[in-house]
């Protein structure tokens, strides 16, 4: 008798799932993570057999989504798009309801979305190297637009103010179209955005790329250097993942992760990833669980160094 919970809760956790699962995503509609959301959610419906419903919550960085799932019951019938903001959020914010990384079970990496520099086709600079030298000489003059204050975007930039020690002004934006807009109209003099939201405009020749933020050149745009070839060490970039409730059964968690990673090994889906210059990422559990500590320990010492404040 004494196993027989046991023995209950294992078949339960097998025959998950048994009704529709929700995938909270932090994000607004139409953007690279609920793109991917929606690519993961439907895979998972057609290989499981019930509906992922995708579900828009914003607000508060995603802080609202996160306790969403955080205090959800852990029966895997709630599940988290964790992002790159998760990370910054540990830090940037002092008092949350919650601990991330305990109160959220790593199920899957999905992808990394990393950045391009880039600045109008009138700016002087055309290298990494010439920009910092430009900015030195011009300390306070350069604005540079992120999707909003503590988004990764945003991150992406102070951090290559720390690293090359330039005095370039911060102006947030309610997301990353508006920031591109202000950008192409000559408001501000630079953006770190999503290298598929901005190759139409560096193709078009409405904009000029000064570097990727990857660690590599990407195929997206191979002729554009990284910034790590002027900046060594640098790389930037947001990813996407799906997370539950911290005690999830694990027979729940390994079942999502198994078909995620079948998903990500599938030419379809890998292309279409691809054609979102992301790169897709899979893996176990803990690898996803390591990523997301090894952003938060990142992140944690940009906004300290720049004394990053919450809006």
């Amino acid at each position: 008798m004494a196993a027989l919970p046991v023995g209950s809760h294992t078949t339960w956790a097998q025959a998950y799932p048994t009704r529709p699962v929700r995938l909270i995503c932090p994000f607004a509609a139409g953007g690279s993570a609920d793109i991917a959301a929606r690519l993961i959610g439907q895979w998972l419906a057609d290989r499981l057999g019930q509906h992922f419903i995708i579900e828009n919550r914003t607000g508060a960085g995603g802080n609202i989504a996160a306790e969403a799932v955080i205090y959800a019951p852990a029966d895997g019938y709630t599940l988290l798009l964790v992002g790159a903001n998760n990370a910054i959020n540990a830090t940037l914010y002092e008092r949350l309801n919650f601990n991330f990384i305990r109160d959220i079970a790593p199920v899957a990496g999905i992808i990394r979305i990393p950045f391009v520099m880039q600045v109008s086709p009138s700016f002087p600079a055309k290298t990494v190297p010439e920009f910092i030298n430009y900015a030195k000489g011009h300390p306070g003059k350069i604005s540079f637009a992120s999707a909003g204050n503590g988004s990764a975007t945003h991150m992406a930039g102070e951090l290559f103010k720390v690293m090359t020690g330039t005095d370039i002004v911060h102006v947030p934006y309610r997301g990353g179209a508006p920031a591109l807009t202000d950008l192409l109209g000559g408001q501000v003099q630079v953006v770190f955005a999503p290298v598929a939201e901005a190759t139409g405009y560096i193709r078009g020749g409405k904009l000029r790329a000064l570097a990727v933020t990857a660690a590599t050149r990407l195929d997206a745009l191979p002729e554009v250097a990284t910034v790590g070839d002027s900046v060594p060490g640098y790389e930037a970039s947001t990813f996407v993942g799906i997370g539950a409730p911290s005690g999830t059964p694990t027979n729940i968690v390994e079942k999502l992760n198994n078909e995620i990673n079948a998903a990500l090994a599938d030419p379809k889906i890998n292309a279409k990833f691809a054609h979102m210059a992301g790169m897709v990422l899979g893996g176990r559990p803990i690898a996803f669980g390591k990523l997301i500590s090894d952003d938060t320990e990142k992140w944690a010492k940009v906004i300290r160094a720049a004394n990053i404040k919450p809006e």
